[in-house]
């Protein structure tokens, strides 16, 4: 037996380990018929906080983060993890306890509480749903495959590797729902984790943890105008970035509101604080910083070659396993985020409102699956995965946080006022971002969130005759 093959068959083992103990912890948990959609797409409310802080951190850290961050080869990339800190911070002391007290499954369903309209929690979802379809899942599966050719110098076609992933990561969120999903996330981060803080240690050690020969510019934590991150952006959109998706992105919020009360999900989303700020920042900038140092710019391929060359060579295997897991869990987790939108705030608002779940959600991730994977060759081309999925995001993210705020702060707001100012939002990030560029996307983020907002009122006002006033505290 050779090398590779040997590490194939290591991989093999640990990720089906993983999907054993899935399977061990999920055996004995039955469904009701009476209450299916909250066992499905909520875990039954069973999630204790450490499978909430483990599926919230590597539901966003995957492959596309250390691809994506490590791509860029500099420092700077690691404001992303630390500003996250203060967007977990606002999901658990100020977003969670207005979903807990209004019971929701998911964040859309807020909306509709507020406004007193199912069809604005209809738009958002969809908004929501499209985002996951078109960008957050093939990325995800692009970004693996990736990951695995560029580990092991594979020739397979890249669309081929993202089907794997895809299929394989489709029955855990068919058979086990949340908890699954939820379950498969942290055992799979434990050993993502380790695996990562190593290659970090492995890095510096093969420079002798020597920086110099470095640019300063991939060192400083001060960006200029033409960096991925200008230093005055810090102060702007970043921060209602890391509000919109760690506060109001149903992908993350599901799991925070699948544990069996307040105080339990708070603790989880605490400690994924933590892992974020300790562990995080690290292992998303340090390997491609050393990449640099020692094989010059290779963007979106410089991970996996540090990886490949620091790691000893019987790791490798294991280090296969732990993206491989990861990939799985990261798209099962879109996957279920996916169905639950469509279920929960189209299907049966506008379909069926007592539909067969199971049925359909298997429906949903087959249908899910196979749009996700004849995405994945669009973004074969993107020169940064990281820097096009935040431009990207930055075209609904802000908006749909307008629509958000305007419900939480204001009472008398018509909800189609609120629509228009999504739609006024969209239209005027992507003309100020992709034609006019008069400032970078961070700031313009931050603009069209404040201009969105504007348009709701004055719509609500003008058109509508309705004057928007405070809305108290709680919420």
């Amino acid at each position: 037996m050779n090398l590779q093959q040997n590490q194939a068959l290591i991989a093999a083992a640990l990720t089906a380990l993983v999907a054993f103990i899935t399977y061990w912890k999920c055996r004995g948990e039955g469904r009701s018929a009476e209450n299916s959609n909250r066992e499905f797409f909520l875990a039954g409310g069973g999630l204790s906080w450490f499978y909430i802080a483990g599926s919230i951190t590597i539901t966003n850290l995957s492959t596309d983060q250390l691809i994506g961050m490590n791509g860029n080869q500099m420092a700077l990339l690691a404001w992303w993890e630390l500003a996250a800190v203060a967007g977990l911070t606002m999901l658990a002391f100020i977003f969670l306890p207005i979903y807990y007290r209004n019971n929701c499954t998911t964040v859309t369903e807020l909306l509709e509480k507020k406004y007193g309209d199912v069809n604005i929690r209809a738009t958002i979802a969809t908004v929501f749903l499209l985002g996951n379809i078109l960008i957050y899942q093939p990325i995800v599966l692009y970004s693996g495959a990736l990951m695995m050719k560029s580990m092991f110098g594979l020739t397979v076609p890249t669309v081929l590797l993202a089907a794997v992933f895809g299929v394989a990561g489709s029955l855990y969120s068919i058979f086990g729902g949340l908890r699954a999903a939820a379950i498969t996330d942290t055992y799979s981060g434990v050993l993502l984790l380790g695996m990562a803080m190593l290659v970090v240690f492995l890095s510096l050690a093969a420079i002798h943890w020597d920086f110099s020969g470095i640019p300063p510019e991939r060192l400083t934590m001060l960006g200029g105008p033409d960096s991925p991150i200008p230093w005055p952006t810090l102060f702007t959109g970043i921060l209602f970035i890391q509000m919109f998706y760690w506060s109001t992105n149903q992908t993350i919020t599901q799991r925070a509101m699948a544990a069996p009360n307040l105080r339990e999900a708070q603790k989880g989303v605490m400690a994924a604080t933590a892992i974020r700020l300790l562990v995080v920042p690290a292992i998303v900038v340090i390997p491609g910083i050393v990449s640099y140092k020692l094989f010059g710019h290779l963007g979106d391929a410089a991970y996996g070659k540090i990886v490949w060359t620091v790691l000893p060579t019987w790791m490798s295997g294991i280090f296969a396993a732990a993206i491989a897991s990861a990939v799985l869990a990261h798209f099962t987790s879109l996957l279920n985020s996916s169905a639950t939108l469509y279920v929960c705030d189209l299907h049966e608002k506008y379909i069926d409102p007592n539909p067969n779940v199971a049925k359909l959600n298997l429906i949903s991730n087959i249908l899910f699956v196979i749009l996700a994977i004849a995405i994945v060759p669009i973004y074969a081309g993107a020169t940064s995965i990281i820097n096009l999925v935040q431009q990207l995001n930055g075209l609904t993210s802000m908006p749909v946080l307008s629509v958000f705020l305007v419900a939480l702060l204001f009472r008398g707001v018509d909800a189609r006022a609120a629509i228009c100012g999504l739609v006024a939002g969209v239209a005027f990030y992507a003309f100020a971002t992709f034609v006019w560029a008069p400032l970078h996307y961070i700031h313009m983020i931050a603009i069209t969130l404040f201009f969105s907002i504007g348009v709701s009122l004055s719509v609500n006002r003008l058109a509508f005759g309705n004057r928007a006033t405070w809305r108290p505290a709680r919420g």
